[in-house]
């Protein structure tokens, strides 16, 4: 049984300004089916934006953003605590920032905390604590925060699911022939340390975050997968049926 964690953008789990149900009903089917074999482990961002359904507010000003999240973070568990109900799996907050994860004592309880959930069959789902965390206490964003969890939890593979479907030779958007980069061994400087380049208004990086994410996995030995979070086949072809049609697996050479 493999240890799996699986995070999902806000581009993923937003719509107009309103969380996408259907999107996020087709995650919750494929993560009931995904964890029938492996331990599964669910990061999620949107509570922001489920906080921003009900109030209006400046998601810029960092004391709106925590207001919001703190609406949010509520709105967003029960709906994913619904979903899950249909599957029978009972759903757990894990709710860290920054500190928690710099200090071997805080890992140590977060370790503890997601085995004994896993052991009792429970599906922990984590997301950075936004309605407390500081600009020094943040994490950044759940790409960064996901590939923490992955190495801190032993986890066998991070799924990341974006509006990023793979990772292409070049820009998709500005170039009609760019190819995906099914497999990735190694990432360079020069991939990561250009500018973070969101596609949605509710999140906080592109394909940077998610390299950085690739890079500091594949220096401890654990696998990413980047694939589509509108469209799920090409990680259900990968994570439940062991083919890889799409998406891109950053993995080391073995």
């Amino acid at each position: 049984m493999k240890r799996i964690v699986v995070k999902v953008g806000s581009a993923v789990l937003t719509h107009n300004g309103e969380v996408a149900l259907e999107r996020m009903k087709a995650l919750v089917t494929f993560l009931a089916e995904l964890k029938k074999d492996n331990e599964v482990i669910l990061v999620s961002s949107g509570a922001v934006s489920a906080g921003y359904t009900l109030l209006k507010l400046d998601r810029k000003v960092l004391a709106n953003k925590q207001a919001l999240a703190a609406i949010g973070q509520p709105i967003l568990m029960q709906k994913y605590a619904s979903k899950f109900a249909a599957f029978d799996i009972i759903t757990s907050q894990v709710l860290v920032t920054d500190a928690n994860l710099n200090t071997k004592d805080d890992i140590s309880r977060i370790n503890n905390t997601i085995n004994t959930l896993l052991s009792n069959g429970v599906l922990p789902i984590i997301n950075e604590n936004d309605a407390t965390a500081t600009d020094e206490l943040e994490v950044g964003d759940n790409d960064q925060l996901s590939a923490y969890i992955a190495k801190d939890i032993n986890a066998d593979l991070l799924i990341l699911l974006s509006d990023i479907d793979a990772y292409y030779d070049a820009d998709p958007r500005k170039n009609k022939n760019a190819k995906v980069l099914k497999v990735v061994n190694n990432i360079s400087d020069d991939e990561i340390n250009c500018s973070p380049t969101p596609n949605n208004i509710f999140a906080t990086g592109g394909i940077v975050t998610k390299l950085k994410a690739a890079a500091y996995l594949l220096e401890f030995g654990i696998d990413m997968f980047l694939a589509s979070g509108f469209d799920l086949d090409d990680v259900k072809s990968f994570a439940l049926d062991a083919k890889h049609k799409g998406g891109t697996l950053f993995t080391k050479v073995r």
